[in-house]
């Protein structure tokens, strides 16, 4: 059973379809009309990633690799709009797909009110067009193409309320950031088409280790001779650590936070933080060639994972500690790519994408509950209020820190194996990677049960917080708006001039929550052996790899297949194995340590951060490493101090006495000229007389 390239265009073109009726037509379509084509757009899509990944797991259907538009011809080589759908693409497709459908429902209840209503859809569906692109082109025009889009998208919706400062300022920080990365990017593009004449995947794929597999070098600098495999890696995933957020480009991401809720989840769990990910893995035929691009990617993700998890223990904001948590759970996926575990990687990304979900739009939930409220010091004892919200953020916070048996933890108990597999093999880099991901799921556990303690715990701080306003939203300028709420009873009677009382979420709300708390739970139970250690899900039936032909590596650094001999004996023998890991009893003490500080001592925290060692600590996590203190004051402030320097030395050294001063050296001379030549003879005369006394007084000093 062949893919059939109408399917494949009919999964990428139905979200831009939904997207331009609701973006040009939106007023003609109404909110209704709007979010009902968006969603049967990626409801579409979704179904037929759906059908075409079962054709290729369970049908046996060959990978489709084709080209299906010319976009232009120079010279020799043409460009292409294509296909590559093998079983890594049609699982990427899938998640995306599913998660997007999953946030398009959700945003019908938390955008309810926007004025922005309909390009707000219009956007979120560009997003799934966006990435849906990129994960499947068949080259790396075409992947650049929906690199830079998904740019573009998440520049629009972090700053969708576009007359608010804050978001302003996010989004110009999230698109120059990026910009910074996609350079590097760019450069490993145009490395790939000058070493191999073409950007076409599965050609460069063949011929990688005839053409720069060999030792080829280039000097970059005289007598610095640079590896090309090492070159072209380490530039393509500097564009990775732009889009995916790694140390030191990571400092976007929680400004993200700036756009409506939905748009958080899009981003975090499915569209653009995961497109580094999948370059990476997509590219493994390239990367393997070079042991020096694969350390440096090792020790990029050990140090996000590892130090911006630290971040998220000091935030009260409760979308930003979910952010920071993306930005450790990025790093352990870079981490499984640098120690050649590919599968585990995509495989995470898998797992994280719905449980990442789950938890930022319970954060959601949680803001409209809480009427706009998003500092968790002000919260506290919701879950009698929310239950829902409640025991959805449970499942989804035990899946981030790794509980056996639930999804997160056969991902990330797998890349913290192979890190600790890969360590003797890799040096002291491999020891400090596996460190990293080690003691990360300590930082993990902390902060996770922090945010329940203090949202759904303890004392309803609430009450005693300033009086709230009626519900708050945003116009269309992004300028709060003050209006009843669409649900009648979502005041409880109050007459708007004290607290407000907590209310569960709609059914538009809560009914994503529930159906992405499913595959938080049980997706990895029946999924780690076949995608991870060529299984079926009960361990017993051997079968190809999942992703082979996907992901290409050696037998010797297949870092995957060595863990599986040696630990995967079924999902349920891999969990009862995780109880005696270092890592699970490293979650427990962070479990047991959040218990403490924010449930049975709530006044602890305060009295430890005005103790020396705590309090530096703090302060140095409160100001994130001063990272945005380097790249605001550091390299755009320098910018703009080169660029006042710039101006000043064009203004008084070029201007002022070079063109300036030159002018007025000519007038200085005209005006002196002008009153030589005055027109009298007897002037000229004595000029003449003078001169010729001067010269005579010369020649008698000289020659006689």
């Amino acid at each position: 059973m062949a893919i059939s390239t109408t399917h494949l265009l009919i999964i990428v073109l139905a979200p831009l379809l939904g997207s331009i009726v609701a973006g040009l037509f939106g007023r003609q379509v109404g909110r209704a009309g709007a979010h009902s084509v968006t969603i049967l757009g990626v409801a579409v899509s979704c179904a037929l990633s759906g059908y075409v990944l079962w054709q290729l797991t369970g049908q046996g259907a060959a990978p489709y690799n084709e080209n299906v538009y010319t976009f232009f011809e120079v010279g020799s080589y043409s460009a292409h709009v294509g296909f590559m759908i093998d079983r890594l693409t049609a699982m990427m497709m899938l998640v995306v797909t599913f998660v997007s459908l999953l946030v398009h429902v959700y945003t019908i209840g938390y955008m309810a009110e926007d004025p922005g209503y309909q390009r707000f859809f219009s956007y979120i569906s560009l997003f799934t067009f966006s990435m849906l692109m990129l994960v499947m082109s068949n080259n790396f025009l075409q992947l650049f193409f929906g690199w830079e889009a998904v740019g573009l998208v998440s520049y629009l919706l972090i700053g969708f309320w576009f007359k608010k400062p804050s978001a302003i300022f996010a989004n110009l920080k999230a698109f120059l950031v990026n910009r910074v990365g996609d350079f590097g990017f760019l450069l490993g593009v145009a490395a790939v088409l000058y070493w191999f004449g073409t950007l076409d995947y599965a050609t460069v794929f063949a011929n990688a280790s005839d053409k720069i597999g060999g030792g080829q070098v280039v000097e970059i600098l005289d007598g610095r001779p640079w590896s090309v495999a090492t070159l072209i890696c380490v530039c393509l995933f500097i564009g990775a650590m732009g889009k995916s957020a790694q140390v030191p480009l990571h400092v976007w991401l929680p400004d993200s936070m700036e756009g409506p809720t939905p748009i958080s989840a899009l981003i975090h769990a499915a569209t653009m933080v995961t497109a580094g990910i999948f370059m990476v893995a997509r590219m493994s035929p390239l990367f393997e060639l070079s042991d020096t691009a694969l350390a440096f990617v090792l020790f990029i993700g050990a140090t996000t994972a590892f130090f911006t998890g630290l971040i998220g223990i000091v935030q009260n904001d409760i979308k930003r500690v979910v952010a920071y948590s993306t930005l450790s759970q990025l790093g352990y996926m870079t981490v499984a790519l640098g120690v050649s575990a590919y599968s585990a990687a995509v495989f995470h990304l898998m797992t994280h994408a719905f449980f990442k979900a789950l938890l930022f739009l319970a954060a959601g939930s949680v803001i409209i509950g809480m009427h706009h409220e998003q500092d968790m010091r002000k919260m506290g004892g919701l879950r009698k209020y929310m239950p829902i919200t409640f025991w959805t953020s449970v499942i989804g916070t035990l899946a981030l820190v790794g509980t056996p048996f639930l999804s997160g933890f056969y991902s990330k108990d797998t890349i913290i194996e192979a890190a600790g597999h890969a360590a003797e093999r890799m040096g002291w880099i491999g020891t400090y990677g596996y460190w990293a991901v080690l003691l990360g799921a300590f930082v993990t556990s902390f902060y996770s049960f922090r945010l329940l303690y203090l949202t759904f715990f303890g004392a309803e701080r609430f009450r005693d917080a300033a009086p709230s306003h009626p519900v708050a939203a945003h116009d269309e300028h992004g300028q709060e708006t003050r209006h009843e709420p669409l649900d009648d009873n979502a005041h409880g009677g109050h007459d708007h001039h004290g607290p407000h009382e907590p209310h569960e979420s709609p059914w538009v709300v809560t009914l994503p929550l529930v159906l992405l708390a499913i595959p938080s739970i049980a997706i990895g139970f029946f999924t780690a052996g076949p995608m991870l250690f060529g299984t079926d899900w009960s361990g017993q039936q051997a079968q190809a790899p999942f992703f082979l032909g996907a992901i290409d590596l050696a037998e010797a650094r297949d870092t995957v297949a060595a863990l599986g001999s040696e630990l995967w004996h079924g999902p349920v023998a891999f969990a009862l194995h995780g109880l005696v890991a270092p890592a699970f009893w490293l979650v427990l003490a962070g479990f047991v340590l959040a218990t403490v500080l924010y449930w049975w001592k709530p006044g602890l925290p305060a009295k430890l951060r005005g103790i020396f060692p705590f309090s530096l600590i703090t302060r140095v996590l409160e100001k994130k490493y001063w990272a945005d203190d380097l790249w605001i004051g550091g390299f755009a402030g320098g910018g703009l101090l080169l660029g006042k320097v710039s101006r000043q030395g064009d203004e008084k050294l070029i201007d002022g006495l070079i063109v300036n001063g030159a002018a007025r050296v000519v007038d200085l001379v005209s005006g002196l000229a002008r009153r030589v030549q005055s027109g009298f003879l007897y002037h000229y005369a004595f000029a003449m007389i003078i001169g010729l006394i001067a010269l005579l007084a010369v020649l008698i000093r000289y020659w006689t």
